[in-house]
């Protein structure tokens, strides 16, 4: 179905504008999608809608570095059609393990969920747009302890990239995406993107992060990124002695530079802790 997605997604534009789209004839099914009926109704806002929101996702997954090799867009995934108004998923665990007979298992499915924003008002008579997200917590803890992974949890959290708005998503993910490819935990603020970076600090500091990664338009237009050293900052907080120890402290707890450093610099800060 990931091949609908590359071949339909010259049509996002026009969903967006809310136009019909008229060369969906032109499309070429994948052959695991047999709706074949939707690429001639040229008509069917909704499905052209579907698709460009479907584009939206992929770019954003694409953009976390999660590919065509772990991430499948499949319209046969069906969850809870009474009150699902978007795009549902499901997490399915590819871990191969043998039962007590010898027979190869696989963990399948540990996570569930989707876009319900008639559901809330069910219950408080208001309009709230929300995304949930279930995770089979016994099978999950089940196979990390069968590979050895279920242990204490870190007293370091993870490094924090914050976003500037809902624009910045995709630059906040990708910064992410960069710090884990080098083997480095890290999470993007995950809360509302309009919040300002103190709100994000604050964040950051209550999950006991290293360091927060800011990289707002003066510093994407200068292809930098600004790290702030909490534990420093931290220790500034506190009060120094002297003052050449409070400008030592200052100097350290924030600096940016070019995002082709951002590894280094992460990782010099967190080898100091």
């Amino acid at each position: 179905v990931v091949a609908v997605l590359h071949s339909t997604i010259a049509i996002e534009g026009k969903a967006a504008g809310g136009e019909a789209y008229g060369d969906a004839a032109a499309f070429t099914p994948h052959p695991q999608f047999p709706f074949n009926d939707y690429f001639s109704k040229s008509t069917n806002l909704q499905f052209a809608e579907g698709i460009a929101e479907l584009g939206v996702i992929k770019r954003l997954l694409h953009a976390s570095a999660y590919n065509d090799d772990r991430i499948r867009i499949d319209p046969s995934v069906v969850r809870g059609l009474e009150y699902y108004t978007g795009p549902v998923y499901e997490v399915e665990l590819l871990l191969q393990t043998k039962d007590e007979k010898g027979r190869p298992v696989r963990f399948g499915s540990v996570g569930g969920g989707g876009r319900y924003d008639g559901l809330v008002s069910r219950f408080r008579g208001e309009a709230v747009p929300a995304t949930g997200f279930s995770i089979g917590v016994s099978r999950l803890a089940a196979a990390l302890q069968l590979i050895g992974k279920l242990g204490a949890e870190s007293e370091t959290g993870p490094v924090v990239v914050t976003v500037f708005g809902p624009d910045s998503v995709p630059d906040a993910q990708r910064l992410t995406a960069t710090l884990r490819q080098a083997g480095i935990r890290a999470e993007m603020f995950l809360g509302n993107p309009k919040k300002g970076v103190g709100e994000q600090l604050k964040y950051a500091d209550k999950r006991h992060a290293p360091c927060a990664v800011i990289q707002g338009p003066d510093e994407k237009a200068q292809n930098k990124v600004t790290i702030k050293d909490l534990a420093a900052g931290r220790a500034l907080a506190s009060g120094e002695a002297s003052r050449a120890a409070h400008l030592q402290k200052q100097s350290e707890a924030q600096r940016t530079v070019p995002e082709a450093e951002l590894v280094v610099a992460v990782k010099t800060i967190i080898g100091k802790k």
